[in-house]
């Protein structure tokens, strides 16, 4: 539904901080599903763990907010610009329940719960396969830059 070059006229990261590959499904202002496929090519991986790589947690809910922000710019009908900036406010009810390795596709969603004022608050969750990696509640805000 939205492949990288799509992603990137949306979201300002870019390598190694952009860790959304593609939009499977958008539901405009409901949900969104997107892919991280993970490499062990990944800069992290070198530190996290040399014997045994593992994706830090951090960035699992970091690629869920990148996707959580796709999502929020299509139910405004915006587009970011240099004067916007979309920030982390909050994360709640955090939970781990599965490593995420090299070779791994992590798909993840994210639903809206709420929008107001420019604040969003999510339900998110990332899984491999089947399987649930990362869950939480995340709250983020859109503001402009002063």
């Amino acid at each position: 539904m939205m492949d990288i070059h799509k992603i990137l006229k949306q979201l300002p990261h870019r390598y190694p901080f952009l860790l959304v590959d593609r939009v499977l499904e958008l539901e405009k202002g409901k949900r969104i599903k997107a892919l991280k496929n993970v490499t062990i090519n990944e800069p992290f991986f070198e530190g996290h763990f040399p014997n045994r790589p593992v994706m830090p947690g951090v960035l699992m809910l970091e690629a869920l907010a990148q996707a959580s922000a796709l999502l929020s710019f299509d139910a405004l009908g915006a587009s970011p610009d240099d004067q916007m900036i979309y920030y982390f406010a909050g994360m709640n009810d955090v939970r781990f329940r599965r490593p995420v390795e090299p070779g791994d596709q992590l798909i993840l969603e994210a639903e809206l719960l709420r929008m107001k004022a420019g604040i969003f608050k999510f339900k998110t969750r990332a899984l491999v396969g089947d399987e649930l990696a990362v869950e939480a509640e995340l709250t983020c805000a859109v503001r402009a830059i002063k």
